[in-house]
């Protein structure tokens, strides 16, 4: 069954542009990741500092694979020091 995966980000003031960086750059990398069906980010419009990645996976191990990756555990660190929360990464999967 597909996973669905949103990630909230919250950037300290100042520190939207490192984040906008961040996210375009592990995008890239995780896009070329055989698992991966899609993936996009996104950042709200009301509030500059609020930034979702929405990932869709074949299935559960796929984006545990991706959590191993070197390129989303380089990214997790640096979001740590560029967001003011806990990073909090959601699984889903469909109401149906």
């Amino acid at each position: 069954m597909q996973l669905f995966v949103f990630i909230r980000f919250h950037a300290f003031e100042g520190r939207e542009d490192a984040v906008a960086t961040a996210i375009r750059e592990v995008i890239v990398a995780s896009r070329a990741e055989a698992g991966c069906v899609a993936i996009e980010a996104f950042r709200a419009t009301r509030n500059s500092r609020l930034f979702y990645i929405h990932s869709r996976w074949i299935d559960e191990a796929a984006f545990d694979d991706h959590a191993g990756f070197p390129h989303t555990v380089q990214f997790l660190a640096k979001m740590r020091l560029l967001v003011d929360h806990p990073v909090e990464v959601v699984r889903t999967t469909p109401l149906g």
